[in-house]
C-alpha cells in the first residue's frame, strides 16, 4: 500500500459508523487528483444463484450523481420526438441500433419503446455485461420513454445484487456536501430493504460500506439499518 492510502486508511478510526458520521470521513480520505467517485457496497443474506432472492431495482437519487449522464433512446414513430424534447442525446430506432452494432458506445444508459425490444435484442452482448441492457424491471423498456429519459438524466440509477451476494452502486463524487452524499446513501440502501425477496432468510443486510475510488472503505452500521 502507498503512504497516500496509509495515511487515509488512519482516519478509519471504528468498526463502524452512521452514514452522517461516515461521509467526511470518505471526503477526507479521498487523496486522488481527480474528483473520486464515491460508492456503496451493501452485502446481503440471499443467495443470487436462486431466481427468486435475485434482488434488484432503481431508485433517483435524491442529489443527482454528479455527472452528466448521456441517454440513448430506441423508439419508434413520434416516439422518437418525444425521447428527444425530453433531452435524450440520441434518439432514433434501427439506425441507432446498427450504430451500437458498429460499436458506437459514447452514452451512460438506454431506454426503449416496447415495440423495439425485438431489434434491441441483439444488442444484449453489447449492452447487458455493462448494465446497459433495456428491462421492464427498470423502466427502461416503457411507452413513456419522455420520462425514463428525464429520470435517467435526473439521476435514477440501477442497482442489482452480483453473484457474490454484494450490491455496487454510485451514490455521488467526493467533492459532493457529506449531507448530500448521506442523503443518496439513504435512498439506495431503503431502496434496497424495500426490494428484500419473500424468500430471503435470516439477516437481510449483512454488511454495508462506503468508499471512494482510491480510498479505503468506511463500514457503516448495517444492524441498525437492517432492523428499520
Amino acid at each position: 500500500m502507498g503512504k497516500k492510502y496509509e495515511a487515509a486508511r488512519k482516519l478509519v478510526e471504528k468498526p463502524a459508523y452512521t452514514l452522517e458520521e461516515a461521509m467526511p470521513i470518505v471526503k477526507k480520505a479521498a487523496y486522488a487528483k481527480f474528483d473520486e467517485t464515491v460508492e456503496v457496497a451493501i452485502r446481503l443474506g440471499v443467495d443470487p444463484k436462486h431466481a427468486d432472492q435475485m434482488v434488484r431495482g432503481t431508485v433517483v437519487l435524491p442529489n443527482g450523481l454528479g455527472k452528466a449522464r448521456r441517454v440513448v433512446a430506441i423508439a419508434s414513430g413520434e416516439k422518437v420526438r418525444e425521447a428527444r424534447e425530453a433531452g435524450a442525446d440520441e434518439s432514433g430506432g434501427e439506425d441507432i441500433v446498427q450504430k451500437i452494432q458498429a460499436g458506437w458506445m459514447d452514452f451512460d444508459a438506454v431506454v426503449a419503446t416496447p415495440d423495439m425490444m425485438k431489434s434491441v435484442g441483439r444488442l444484449g452482448k453489447v449492452l447487458g455485461p455493462r448494465g446497459m441492457m433495456p428491462n421492464p424491471k427498470t423502466g427502461t423498456v416503457t411507452l413513456d420513454v419522455a420520462r425514463a429519459v428525464k429520470e435517467l438524466k435526473a439521476g435514477k440509477v440501477e442497482f442489482r445484487v452480483d453473484k457474490t451476494g454484494i450490491i455496487h452502486c454510485a451514490v455521488g463524487k467526493a467533492s459532493f456536501e457529506s449531507e448530500k452524499l448521506a442523503e443518496n446513501a439513504q435512498a439506495l440502501i431503503s431502496s434496497v430493504i424495500k426490494a428484500k425477496p419473500a424468500s430471503a432468510k435470516g439477516r437481510y443486510v449483512k454488511s454495508i460500506v462506503v468508499s471512494s475510488t482510491m480510498g479505503p472503505g468506511v463500514a457503516v452500521d448495517a444492524t441498525a439499518m437492517d432492523a428499520a
